[in-house]
């Protein structure tokens, strides 16, 4: 017989409960594969094998989970043996039953360990998947292969490109699983693993692979939703690639081909930069002030304002479990307000995913009211009414008459002084900024604007909210525009100087689709709305430098009340509501108008010119958000523009991006453009410097 191996601390144990062998895998928080893993896993796989004492084996992990996937603290090392594809080889090659016991989660390899196990039990609230493709990866331990033959060609590519874990109910009722444990999971996996007699390995089902025509009419969609909607991505093609040989290819032949393939993701520079967008999101919820105090309660949310933003707030915390008390103006607001917020879920209930009663159970956490005193028990209030100064003043006035003492104070701006919004109270050490970006329930990121006189606490309960809501926080300094909008400004500026220089907003906007973001810029300028631009500008028009470049072509726009998607028409047309713009001649004309006023001649940009312009103003900016401490590092840069404006995660963002682009190379591009325009192209001293002692933006990630 086996003996319990007394030490704890190894992260695979052996002991036997009768004839069967138990491997247990402790490597806390998640069990993560390590090589040591992957060693202890294999060593115990072969042991228990030979012994002739064993007559099943079962695989769980101690803690809180299965294995949860790779360890991330081997991410850009090399490989070290054993390889896991060769583990899992062995788990399925052995000769008595091996059941995978599952509770948390199976994800990665955990869930490709599961799948080369000849059995597989798991707790209810089990969840499994492959989220590979969310750091550029496809499956690289036989998932490709054995998925598929278990449950068809569209179930596994929904798991492998969506990434995100199924419910073990799913699961096993797509064949993944082949029992619910009922009760303690440790003493289910024994008792099913001695009914077992002969094991029964997934490399040779058939049953996924049965129909052919579905099969590849399966992958046909999948092509096609690559080429669309992961536009420029790599590995969603290799998944595809990986499944075709599946069923055109011996097992032995489809892995070693999705071997390779995994490598050559590996190598690419997509998933180095998924690889850098995960850390850096991981990054950007460590901050100063949430090291050196603890978050206030929460408990109970307020917010005033039921508009878009107001509703989508308050969404999104009426989804966290949050209860919240919404305050407008009057009662046919509050009405409207209302009905902002239940749309949301009448959208959810028309398409089925859910019911009048789930509806119901969380409106029962909403209460409306006109009376600000209604506030008075709330532990953080968000102020979300209109993007101006004197109307947030006084709320912020009204507010800190009810508020408790303790209760955190904030505003959703997008662009305004929160040290001039809390001026008018007498709690402003509780005060902070909150920039949710629209629609609130949905975008992930959230800006926390940290004004000087703000308490450690109070930060550190901003980022609390950002962890119930869901939401990817990012400290950002009180600076007009915060970090994504001041960025934003400069350069949606350089855009409209290459439009007034001869490039069309349609070859601007194509140049940026094509360099992998969603939707251009001026589209999205649409989609926002014109009209809040316009504000912006006229209201910064006594501050503006009269030496700057200023082209007038959007305010030209909004003059004739064109503001975009809202209106029929903006930059592009929207015939009969159309939510995708066609270009507009008159928009043209009226551009080539406003250069002949200046007497400007029009010439060509290329699309790699746009882009090299567009992005070097990007970064020159974010070098001054960096140096002015508006952003702490980098990478909280990246994670706001790969999350709030949509810059290609696979390039990491825009830091990462001008690391692999060559900071010396574009030191040079904004000199060379500074030609022209010496105001506008001016260097920032950060980038001079990092060029000059031949660092790079990671660097001053790491410091």
């Amino acid at each position: 017989a086996i003996a319990k191996d007394a030490l704890m601390t190894q992260p695979v144990t052996l002991s036997t409960a009768g004839s069967i062998a138990v491997i247990e895998i402790n490597n806390p928080p998640v069990n993560a594969l390590s090589q040591a893993v992957r060693q202890g896993l294999l060593d115990a796989v072969v042991q228990a094998d030979a012994d002739a004492a064993v007559t099943a084996i079962v695989i769980l992990g101690a803690g809180r989970s299965f294995p949860a996937g790779a360890d991330i603290k081997e991410f850009g090392q090399p490989m070290q043996d054993p390889h896991l594809p060769d583990v899992i080889d062995r788990i399925e090659s052995c000769s008595k039953p091996v059941v995978a016991a599952l509770h948390g989660t199976a994800l990665g390899g955990g869930f490709e360990i599961a799948l080369g196990s000849h059995y597989r039990i798991a707790v209810p609230s089990a969840r499994v998947g492959l989220p590979e493709i969310h750091l550029g990866l496809i499956p690289g331990a036989g998932g490709t292969q054995r998925l598929p033959r278990l449950c068809g060609a569209a179930m596994a590519l929904d798991i492998m490109f969506k990434g995100t874990p199924i419910s073990a109910q799913d699961a096993l009722a797509a064949g993944l699983i082949d029992r619910l444990a009922e009760g303690d999971l440790r003493q289910a996996a024994l008792i099913y693993a001695a009914e077992l007699q002969t094991p029964r390995r997934s490399r040779e089902a058939t049953s996924g692979l049965a129909d052919k025509a579905a099969f590849e009419a399966a992958l046909t969609d999948a092509e096609e939703t690559a080429r669309s909607r992961m536009r420029g991505q790599m590995a969603p093609l290799k998944i595809v690639q990986c499944l075709r040989a599946c069923i055109t290819q011996p097992f032995a032949d489809g892995r070693l081909f999705e071997r390779d393939c995994f490598f050559e993701c590996l190598a690419s520079e997509q998933s180095k930069g998924m690889i850098h967008a995960f850390f850096a999101q991981r990054a950007s919820a460590k901050v100063p002030e949430a090291s050196r105090a603890e978050p206030r309660p929460l408990n109970r949310l307020g917010v005033v304002g039921g508009g878009t933003m107001g509703a989508g707030i308050t969404v999104a915390a009426l989804n966290s479990g949050l209860p919240v008390t919404m305050i407008e103006r009057d009662h046919d607001s509050l009405a409207r307000g209302r009905a902002n917020v239940e749309q949301v879920y009448d959208r959810l209930i028309a398409k089925g995913r859910m019911s009048e009663a789930q509806k119901s159970d969380i409106m029962a956490r909403y209460q409306g009211s006109t009376q600000f005193a209604d506030l008075s028990e709330v532990d953080m209030v968000i102020e979300a009414v209109f993007e101006r100064l004197d109307v947030k003043r006084a709320v912020f006035e009204q507010l800190d008459k009810v508020l408790k003492p303790d209760a955190v104070l904030a505003s959703n701006t997008s662009y305004i002084d929160i040290d001039e919004i809390s001026s008018v109270t007498n709690r402003r050490k509780h005060v902070l900024g909150l920039h949710f970006f629209s629609p609130a329930n949905i975008m992930k990121l959230l800006e926390i604007v940290v004004p000087q006189s703000a308490a450690d606490d109070v930060v550190a309960t901003g980022f609390a909210l950002a962890k119930i809501l869901g939401k990817i926080p990012v400290r950002a300094g009180n600076s007009p525009g915060f970090i994504g909008n001041r960025i934003l400004g400069k350069y949606g500026d350089c855009a409209a100087h290459m439009m007034e220089d001869g490039a069309t907003p349609y070859e601007i906007d194509a140049a940026i689709v094509e360099f992998g973001y969603p939707m251009g810029l001026h589209a999205m300028y649409d989609l926002a709305g014109l009209d809040i631009g316009w504000d912006n500008r006229k209201a910064a028009q006594g501050k503006r430098n009269p030496a700057e470049r200023y082209v007038e072509i959007a305010d030209r726009i909004c003059e004739r009340g064109w503001f975009g998607q809202k209106t029929g028409r903006g930059f592009y047309l929207y015939p009969d509501g159309a939510r995708i713009g066609a270009p507009d001649p008159e928009i043209l004309a009226l551009i080539e108008a406003e250069r002949a006023k200046k007497s400007i001649t029009a010439r060509r940009f290329t699309a790699e010119e746009i882009m090299a312009r567009y992005l070097a103003a990007m970064v020159n900016e974010a070098c001054e958000v960096l140096r002015e401490g508006v952003a702490l590092k980098p990478s909280d840069i990246d994670v706001t523009f790969v999350h709030g404006y949509g810059f290609p995660r696979y390039r990491g963002g825009p830091m990462n991006y001008a690391d692999s682009y060559g900071l010396a190379r574009m030191l040079d591009d904004i000199r060379r453009y500074g030609q022209h325009d010496p105001i506008f192209w001016q260097a920032s001293p950060l980038l001079v410097e990092l060029v000059a002692s031949g660092q790079t933006f990671n660097d001053l990630n790491k410091g």
